[in-house]
């Protein structure tokens, strides 16, 4: 016979369900207090007095099931953390930006000494000129042909730790921007349908599609498609990029500064007659050509300070990991700032006194036309008519 039995159902009792002493009692969950006003005075619980009752199994059942949850989440809490620490972690981002600082970017290499050091730097600045004008004038063949030359140029010039990362974050970038604009372009296809009627309404036989002809389709990819009018955007922005950030790096790398300034002097000298300040326009190229190298060096060196305390990131907690970054970069600023004020309390110390006109800004170098400024001069000319002579023949 089923014995029935009454109990008491109170928050205070709950906990008394995790008894074993009766093991053909069913017990109920607590959602049950929420079906009603009369499970909060009393619950009913019904066991049978066989031992042979069904519920036996259900609980087995429902035993595994939660074991397996139990285990699932496990696994997963046990993994998340390894990938988000162990993947990105704030130690391995600090070390990649000392490292990616000292690494010496837009900045003069003096050793080793090759021809582009003797380049007389008007002549660099003319070949910057028509390396920004070359690629988005040109056909596909020449873009591609002038970044080949400029990445053959940058590992025979460059030292192996600078062309390596420098051609490395260039390529990436401009990888990055060919796909966007390849896709992006003319990427999805036209929803206007054509006005003109199909030819079997006018009458005229159906035109066979060419095998090995002209296609305007290159590949598809799902619903995008990479079409010849998304190759020739991808290709002008992605070489212009490419080139006007390879040489000015190359530019910038193999002269000095004063040699930059002396060259744009002689190039603006013309536009003092119409009152452009010149003078102005000089001293603040210079002033921040100067300044990279403390902005990059002082990048690193903050990044250092704190790799090398030895941090336990693991123990700290979100904010606090938050806000030792943002403490790295107030003190890159405050380093900055405390430079600059350096630089011109020394320049006031010189006899500086805010008007570039009346100071003299000596450029320790003067410009001299030899003959491998000529050469120069030439290979920019042939450059330019095989340009246009491709653009004839395309």
């Amino acid at each position: 016979m089923a014995a029935v039995n009454l109990r008491p159902f109170h928050p205070l009792a709950l906990p008394a369900a995790k008894t074993t002493a009766s093991p053909n009692r069913l017990h109920l969950s607590a959602k049950a207090k929420a079906t009603g006003r009369s499970a909060r005075l009393a619950l009913l619980v019904c066991s049978a007095s066989s031992p042979t009752t069904p519920a036996a199994p259900s609980s087995s059942s429902s035993s595994g099931e939660t074991s397996g949850a139990a285990a699932a989440v496990a696994r997963w809490a046990a993994w998340i953390p390894r990938a988000a620490v162990g993947g990105v972690s704030p130690e391995k981002v600090l070390r990649l930006i000392s490292g990616a600082a000292a690494t010496p970017i837009c900045q003069f290499v003096d050793s080793p000494r090759t021809f582009l050091h003797s380049v007389d730097p008007r002549v660099k600045l003319v070949w910057l000129l028509a390396l920004v004008v070359l690629p988005a004038r040109s056909n596909i063949y020449m873009r591609f042909g002038l970044v080949a030359c400029l990445a053959l140029l940058s590992m025979w010039v460059l030292p192996n730790h600078v062309w390596k990362d420098q051609l490395g974050r260039v390529t990436l970038l401009s990888g990055i921007i060919f796909i966007m604009l390849g896709f992006g372009s003319d990427g999805a296809p036209s929803l206007v349908q054509t006005r003109t009627p199909p030819p079997s309404v006018l009458g005229v036989p159906n035109i066979p599609s060419s095998l090995s002809g002209y296609s305007y389709t290159i590949m598809k990819l799902g619903p995008l498609q990479f079409t010849r009018k998304g190759l020739s955007v991808a290709s002008t922005s992605a070489c212009l990029s490419f080139a006007i950030f390879q040489s000015a790096s190359l530019c910038l790398t193999t002269t000095t500064p004063e040699q930059l300034a002396s060259a744009l002097w002689w190039f603006m000298i013309p536009l003092k007659l119409i009152g452009a300040p010149v003078p102005e326009i000089i001293l603040t190229l210079l002033l921040s050509l100067r300044f990279i190298n403390l902005v990059f060096d002082e990048v690193r060196n903050s990044a250092l300070a704190i790799v090398t305390r030895r941090i336990d990131w693991k123990k700290l907690a979100t904010m606090e990991t938050i806000d030792i970054f943002f403490n790295y970069v107030q003190r890159i600023f405050k380093n900055i700032f405390d430079h600059a004020e350096q630089i011109s309390k020394a320049m006031v110390a010189r006899g500086y006194r805010g008007d570039p006109s009346k100071h003299k800004i000596y450029f320790l170098a003067e410009s001299s036309f030899g003959i491998v400024d000529a050469l120069s001069l030439l290979c920019l000319l042939a450059v330019m008519g095989l340009a246009s002579f491709s653009e004839r023949l395309v």
